[in-house]
């Protein structure tokens, strides 16, 4: 079966959640005999194809970005050929240039939406946007939400006319890397072992601003891998609160993410805004049998994380609850233990490829089949 993942931006210009979600999709897939291309856009469209792993990617030439959603006016010539070619069509959600795409050119494919998040920030362009919106998903043959906390809570995913199926995300540990011990003794000469640790962008959404706050006082260090757009004012925070046990490492490599979760006590995602709709990231650190800290905000982190079992799940925007569970984890060796092998448990029982991919493909000749007749 040939499949067509369609997604505003993808590897490498940006290194999100939904991109390694497509790419466990496209790599696993192809062990069952599929063929997998992503359709995406790219500032940096040359070459206008690139072979990764996974498959092939095909780039056309981004022509603007308005409220985080980018155009292209070369898709309107390139997509339809890739729409041709595939079997199914696999939409990524949020993308309302890829609703105009479907809606355009490929409303009589085999199409399947996974929906990601709600359109949480642009609120003024919704009243626009949402008649687009609505015919788009009710149009394609099936939804898919990634946790049932997502469904439960999104007002768009409840009031679709098809019920949307629940297929969580998961990832495949055999394709991480394994740090040597002379890599880890590298990271653990500069930041030692046993610390908290943040890996994911520095967005507004992030709570990493209430995680400094949370930080004041506490016994332990906290390190944040990543960079974004609040790198700055974090980095000016940290200084304003004289936090000397937070470190910023910026951006860091696959090996280095690993190493750094294996050297840490727990995994720290002070998410606050539904925007976090899920947190790949979480899953990482389940895998490498870590503790979690999460937030409660009606999205997949609580479907990843459940509170007692794998972690602690802590109320949003709540430095006050946050540092108590914080210094928890570091007070608490052997209840970090315990935890972080309740979150190994569920990642294995719920969040592998072996999980997803079936789920998929299974979905994927479903359409196929009613469209085929």
């Amino acid at each position: 079966m040939r499949i067509l993942h369609v997604y505003k931006t993808y590897y490498p210009d940006t290194l999100g959640g939904i991109e390694q979600v497509i790419a466990q999709l496209c790599r696993f897939s192809s062990r069952f005999g599929d063929t997998s291309r992503v359709f995406t856009l790219s500032s940096r469209p040359n070459p206008r194809m690139i072979v990764r792993p996974e498959g092939e990617v095909y780039r056309s030439a981004q022509s603007v970005e308005i409220a985080s959603n980018p155009l292209s006016f070369s898709a309107f010539a390139d997509f339809p050929g890739h729409a041709r070619w595939a079997d199914v069509i696999h939409y990524h959600f949020p993308w309302p240039f890829g609703d105009l795409l479907h809606l355009a050119f490929a409303r009589n494919k085999p199409s399947v939406v996974t929906y990601h998040s709600d359109v949480v920030r642009q609120v003024r362009l919704q009243g626009i946007y949402r008649p687009m919106m609505q015919r788009f998903l009710n149009q394609v043959d099936r939804v898919v939400a990634t946790s049932p906390q997502y469904l439960a809570s999104s007002p768009v995913l409840r009031s679709l006319p098809k019920a949307p199926q629940v297929i969580p995300n998961g990832i495949d540990e055999h394709s991480y890397p394994q740090p040597s011990q002379e890599h880890l003794m590298r990271w653990r000469e500069r930041v030692g072992e046993g610390f908290l640790l943040f890996v994911g962008a520095l967005r507004y959404y992030k709570g990493l601003e209430v995680m400094l706050d949370a930080a004041v006082g506490l016994r332990g260090r906290i390190v944040i891998a990543g960079e974004g757009q609040q790198a700055a004012s974090l980095r000016a925070k940290v200084s304003e609160l004289r936090l000397e046990h937070v470190s910023f490492l910026g951006r860091v490599s696959e090996d280095d993410k690993v190493a750094l979760m294996q050297l840490s006590r727990g995994f720290v995602f002070p998410s606050q805004m539904r925007s976090e709709a899920f947190g790949m990231a979480l899953l990482e650190a389940a895998m490498l049998g870590k503790p979690l800290i999460t937030c409660e905000i009606g999205t997949g982190t609580s479907h990843v994380n459940q509170h007692g079992e794998s972690g602690w799940v802590v109320p949003p925007a709540n430095p006050h609850a946050l540092h108590a569970a914080m210094q928890a984890l570091l007070d608490q060796p052997q209840t970090a233990l315990r935890l972080g092998r309740g979150a190994r448990d569920r990642f294995q029982r719920l969040f592998t490829t072996q999980s997803m991919v079936p789920a998929y493909r299974d979905l994927y000749k479903e359409v196929w089949r009613m469209r085929s007749g």
